[in-house]
């Protein structure tokens, strides 16, 4: 679940370091007391210690980075981001939503486990993140930034509010590209924005560098959706780790069946073209942020 397809001679190295030091702080983070049951604490720390990418933590480091910061100081945010993603995961794969037997090249949580014990990893997973970014970031400005950060991209406006109206387009009769990007902006885009804002503030960055960090998330998150969408319909289930063609089985809209392949890839490219462009001033320290950009519309996976 690495990535294979790297713009840039150094990238792959250094993200196999960034995510290293990601792995060891997410065990580190998920080692609760016994006041957690075993049930429940083997069932988070299945699903969050699970190989993958970790895109979005290592965004928030290599923000960091590209703000003149220590990519480690970015650590905390890191951990809360992928414990926000990793619930959402869990939930999404429920019945009751995306009902998927697969994940990572596993059994989804509640296959392993049971449903109800699967919401309860997730719901634990939510509350800790938080938990974490209170705890261990020691400004109290920029911990109250990025947990509001976080907050509004996971929450009833953000990531949770376009899983909603994703469950409500399906098997709409028509659906409109602004709607759909609506929806995308929302699910996909605010939980791939917040990683860039968290790690520009832990570097001290100004509020124009943050507004272009802004513009690259947000052309990014759109772009990973619709790389995501082409992999459902074109992707190999033993690379990607899960099922695919289930969007089409759920009547799900999608930017190939809105826009066809080729037109969907050519908006992804666009987009990335868009989010180069927004740190093209971060001269050289933008320069693994651009080939991660680049690796969103290439990947296999």
């Amino acid at each position: 679940m690495y990535i294979t397809m790297i713009d840039g001679p150094d990238l792959a190295s250094h993200l196999s370091h960034l995510r290293s030091l990601i792995e060891a702080r997410l065990n580190f983070d998920s080692q609760l007391s016994h006041d957690c049951p075993r049930q429940l604490l083997d069932s988070i720390r299945y699903s969050l210690l699970a190989p993958g990418k970790r895109i979005r933590p290592c965004l928030a480091m290599l923000a960091c980075e590209a703000c003149g910061g220590d990519p480690k100081d970015a650590l905390p945010a890191a951990s809360a981001l992928e414990m926000i993603h990793c619930y959402s995961l869990i939930h999404d794969d429920l019945p009751a939503m995306d009902d998927d037997d697969l994940r990572r090249g596993r059994p989804t949580n509640h296959i392993q486990f049971n449903e109800a014990t699967a919401i309860l990893a997730g719901d634990g997973l939510l509350t800790l993140a938080f938990e974490s970014l209170a705890k261990e970031i020691s400004d109290p400005q920029v911990a109250v930034a990025c947990i509001a950060d976080l907050a509004s991209a996971a929450g009833a406006e953000g990531m949770v509010g376009g899983q909603q109206a994703d469950l409500e387009a399906e098997d709409a009769a028509h659906i409109s590209l602004e709607e759909l990007e609506a929806i995308h902006r929302r699910k996909t885009g605010r939980l791939l924005t917040a990683p860039l804002l968290m790690g520009g503030r832990l570097a001290g960055a100004n509020g124009e560098t943050l507004n272009n960090l802004k513009i690259y998330g947000e052309s990014v998150g759109l772009a990973f959706q619709i790389a995501d969408d082409l992999l459902d319909v074109v992707g190999d289930s033993s690379k990607m780790g899960k099922n695919v063609q289930k969007d089409a089985d759920h009547g799900k809209s999608t930017y190939p069946a809105l826009l066809g392949v080729e037109e969907s890839r050519k908006r992804a490219n666009l987009l990335i073209e868009q989010a180069c462009e927004a740190i093209a001033n971060f001269g050289e320290r933008g320069n693994h942020l651009a080939a991660l950009a680049k690796y969103i519309v290439e990947r296999d996976h």
